[in-house]
């Protein structure tokens, strides 16, 4: 496994982060705790996962799972940089206060029944959801700055924030000598690059590492896209249809390679130097050990070029792409 920084921090991770978004609805808890410990033993050190994981009807799920797997002891939980995110409805005594956003009140709580879930007194990284357009930076950074003193999370993460968001989160822990964010999770895959424009350079500037969601955009950039027939549902196959002829040139070419699919999508972001790690978010061990491969492949100038016809970008980075 190889490792490298979070962001501007100096902490070190996985250059693969194991996403957990499947354990509980997706993946029975043994299964779950095999695919853990094997991360472990390949080098992974970087988990992921969220408070709503676990599905409408049981959200808390995975941390739970998560929870009851570190409880098993073996220095588990000391090998492992674990990241969680706040945003979404989680307690009904709550009340208004319930609805998806960000607030002193809900960060605070939703910390510590993320806590109590995961049998931890701490996460390495809390990340926010998504942005709250209705809360002010003075409220964020204040309660922020408030759970790393108590020792509670050491550092702060973002995730589907723009490049506006970023620079302004940026720029007021600045002014108040903070670290801000180190990370930015977001959607970025070969069919989903946009974030070039900004989300990317905003982030290498200003000192967050990247961390794609869905880099295999689920599924389709995986090895058995296009010989699955009758598992998608009407969007995803809407979506196959609308890039199958890539998708069938992208097949063709990691032919050529000798690399299956999903192996050169990954390597494809590992070769970004704005990608700290891609979260593989496996429900079986087969798909997790198909994965391990990704950080073993390295992609030459004329694969890269070859992937760039294949799956244009956006162009030149912003404002650039949009102006003279």
């Amino acid at each position: 496994m190889e490792y490298t920084y979070l962001g501007k921090s100096g902490l070190k991770v996985s250059r693969l982060c194991l996403g957990t978004m499947n354990f509980g609805p997706e993946t029975e808890e043994k299964e779950a705790f095999h695919i853990m410990d094997a991360a472990l033993d390949a080098g992974i050190n970087f988990f992921d996962t969220a408070n709503v994981y676990g599905g409408r009807d049981h959200r808390g799920w995975t941390e739970e799972i998560i929870g009851r797997w570190f409880a098993q002891g073996g220095g588990r939980r000391e090998k492992v940089v674990l990241a969680t995110k706040v945003y979404g409805d989680m307690d009904p005594n709550d009340g208004p206060n319930n609805a998806g956003g960000l607030s002193a009140y809900k960060i605070r709580r939703h910390l510590h029944a993320s806590l109590k879930r995961l049998q931890t007194d701490h996460v390495e990284l809390y990340q926010m959801h998504h942005v709250d357009r209705n809360v002010s930076w003075d409220e964020l950074w204040d309660v922020f700055s408030s759970l790393t003193n108590q020792g509670l999370i050491d550092y702060v993460g973002s995730s589907n924030f723009a490049g506006w968001h970023i620079a302004q989160a940026q720029g007021e822990a600045k002014a108040r000598h903070l670290i801000g964010l180190v990370s930015e999770q977001h959607q970025y895959h070969l069919l989903c690059r946009l974030p070039e424009l900004e989300v990317l350079p905003a982030s290498k500037s200003l000192g967050l590492g990247v961390i794609p969601w869905s880099p295999l955009a689920g599924g389709l950039l995986g090895r058995h896209a296009l010989s699955r027939t009758g598992s998608r549902s009407a969007r995803a196959q809407e979506s196959f249809e609308k890039h199958r002829t890539q998708l069938e040139a992208f097949a063709a070419f990691c032919e050529t390679l000798g690399e299956p699919q999903d192996v050169v999508a990954l390597a494809w972001l590992l070769a970004n130097p704005a990608v700290t790690a891609p979260i593989i978010g496996p429900r079986t061990m087969a798909q997790f050990e198909d994965a391990l491969r990704a950080v073993e492949v390295k992609l030459d100038a004329e694969a890269m070029a070859k992937l760039d016809e294949i799956f244009p970008g956006p162009g030149k980075p912003a404002p650039e792409a949009y102006s003279w």
